[in-house]
């Protein structure tokens, strides 16, 4: 079992950065896959990034390609997403997630921990 806490999100400028962390509970952070998912309002929760176990495969969704970038410290049981040159189209929450096994590139319902999201508003 791993529980999650999402924490960095906040209100920025076009243009401007963030980064997100995630902090994991357990000793068995290594052996998750890892991804950031957003959610906006009236739309579907989608993968913007992901990150396997030892951090060998990263996946972003187009739309966040050359300004996003996600990493994992497992000695300090935390993934984190960088965002860069936000846009107002960013705006969501932000939530982390953890899957054992399989593809990090999977849909929300194959991801089995959550945590509970943070905002990010990007002001036009």
């Amino acid at each position: 079992q791993v529980q999650l806490v999402e924490s960095g999100g906040g209100l920025v400028p076009a243009g401007g950065s963030l980064r997100l962390s995630c902090a994991a509970s357990g000793r068995t952070f290594s052996s998750y896959g890892m991804g950031w998912f957003r959610q906006a309002p009236g739309k579907e929760r989608e993968l913007v990034a992901a990150i396997s176990p030892i951090g060998g495969i990263i996946y972003y969704v187009e739309s966040v390609k050359g300004r996003f970038t996600i990493s994992r410290d497992n000695a300090k049981n935390t993934v984190y997403l960088q965002l860069n040159s936000l846009k107002p189209e960013d705006t969501a929450v932000y939530y982390c997630a953890a899957k054992l096994g399989g593809s990090i590139r999977s849909g929300a319902g194959n991801y089995n921990h959550w945590g509970q999201g943070t905002q990010v508003t990007v002001s036009s």
